[in-house]
Order: C-alpha cells, then structure tokens, then sequence
C-alpha cells in the first residue's frame, strides 16, 4: 500500500481565515520535490477540527488536484459521530484520494466494541481503504490491539497510524494480525525505531518542514542501514521537540511561515506560536538543515 514518510499536511489560511489555496498548491508541489511518499489531508496537524464540511471536502478535492498523482493523498474524514463520518466519506468518495485516515471517536469514549463498530459500520459503506487512527493523548479513547486484530479482517482495512509512541504496542499488536497489515508511527521521536521493528512509514508532523530528511529516515531504516539512519535521526530530534513545544499544529504553522510557505494564520482556539519559543525551533530548523524562506 503506502511506506515511507507521509507528511500530515498543515492547512494554510489566508488573513481573512479562509482556506489559502495558493499557499496549498505550494505546499504540495513541495512535498513532491522533496521525496514525500503521501499527504495526509484534513488530520489533526490540517486543523480538521475547525473546518467546515464544505472547506474539508474542497480541501481534499483541491490536494488530489494539485497532486496530480506524484504523491498518494490520504483523506482524513473520521470524527466522533458515525454518521457525520460517513456522510463526509462519501461526499468525497469521487476526489481522486487513494485512501481515508479515520480517527477513533474523540470525546465520546466508546468502549473497544463501539470503536469495532464504529469503524466498521464506515468500512462497509466506504470503497477506498481505511487507515486507522490511534492518538490517545487527543481522543483519551485507545484502541487495544486485539481491537485492531477484529478490524484488521475487513477487507478495506488495511493499515493503523500509531501515535502512542509506545514501541511495546507495535509488537503486540504486530503478533495479532494478518502479516500484510501495515502499520504507521504517528510518533516522529520513535519513528525510525518503530520502522526498525517492522513498520512501514510515519505520518510525520516533523516532515512538513524537513521531508528530504524524513524521506531519508524511511528509507534508510526500511533498507537496514541503521547506523546511517540514526544519523539522520540526529538531526531530526531537537526539530521532532520542538514541533511540540506547544499544541500541534502550532508550531509547524510557524516554521513553514518562517520558510516563506504560507501565511502564519491558525485558527481559534489555537493561538499563534509563542514568541519565547522562536530561538528554539529556529536553532532545530538550522539542525535539520531546514531553510528560512524570503518572507522570514
């Protein structure tokens, strides 16, 4: 299916808070200059959370436009209502994306039989394949592994973003399903780690601003070249923390303005990058080998 560095794309906005199309072209021809394997649309780095059903369903349709088929997009369209999830899935089900990245409910703490539920009722109605979307420390929710074995016999569900961080998780898991079931760090401090034990890409937030490196990471990790990957890794560190040093996407947000991406717009109630944080990221960006653009 998909391997390597999928970046979970940041939305750009314009001043007027709308959806910057311009500045999303440039991002995704970027992304397909730079060894970026997939853009993951409309996830939580995208700011899904604050987008309209029409801005998301557009945002999708424009991404697959732009990409023109020199990168895989996977559409982010899960929530935490069932049916609103279904109903956008196939709004979009004619843009072109090669996959869904779905979420587990947020807020709402289904039990693990409702997450089964959940995310089958969508795989029987939706034709592309399924990502699944496990990020505790934003839904609260976790899917256990045996969870993901049950939906791992769905014929359209073929792969688990991981965002745990917990490396022992993989393994667990890793020993419950079928052998062609693919898995996905969403973790950039454990990526190349998480490849070494067996999986086959990141959704990295990291590789907005640094995708040569990320692709590189993947790669390197995925041939068995350790000792180069953990080089590369090096410098990817101090980046990967600061991309967290306040909620995501904020700080991603920052860096691609200070790189003469996008415009440095977030929307409510994400407030811009605090400024006692601008040395730092700066200092990580220059480590990663991460360029200022005209507009820094």
């Amino acid at each position: 299916m998909f391997t390597g560095s999928l970046v979970a794309m940041a939305t750009p906005f314009t001043a007027d808070n709308r959806v910057d199309y311009a500045a999303v072209e440039r991002l995704v021809d970027f992304h397909a200059a730079n060894g970026t394997a997939g853009l993951v649309v409309a996830g939580t780095t995208g700011e899904s959370a604050t987008l309209l059903k029409g801005e998301h369903a557009e945002l999708i349709r424009q991404v697959v436009g732009f990409a023109a088929g020199r990168l895989a997009v996977i559409a982010g369209t899960g929530s935490n209502s069932t049916s609103q999830t279904i109903d956008l899935s196939l709004e979009v089900k004619d843009a072109g994306m090669d996959a869904y990245l779905m979420v587990v409910p947020y807020y709402n703490k289904p039990v693990q039989e409702g997450m089964v539920r959940h995310f089958t009722a969508i795989a029987n109605v939706v034709e592309k394949p399924i990502m699944l979307y496990n990020v505790p420390g934003r839904t609260v929710a976790d899917m256990q592994p045996e969870t993901v074995a049950r939906l791992a016999e769905h014929p359209r569900i073929f792969g688990l973003k991981d965002a745990t961080g917990n490396l022992g998780r993989l393994r667990d898991t890793q020993k419950l399903v079928p052998e062609d079931f693919m898995f996905y760090s969403g973790d950039d401090f454990t990526s190349r780690e998480f490849i070494e034990l067996g999986g086959h890409g990141v959704v990295t937030v990291t590789g907005n601003a640094a995708p040569q490196l990320m692709a590189e990471l993947c790669r390197l990790q995925a041939d068995g070249r350790t000792e180069e990957a953990k080089a590369v890794d090096a410098k990817l560190q101090p980046l990967n923390k600061a991309m967290f040093l306040e909620s995501n996407p904020i700080p991603v947000k920052w860096a691609l303005a200070k790189m003469g991406l996008i415009e440095p717009h977030i929307r409510l109630p994400l407030t811009p990058f605090d400024a006692r944080y601008h040395e730092q990221m700066l200092n990580a960006m220059e480590t990663a080998g991460v360029p200022l653009g005209a507009a820094a």
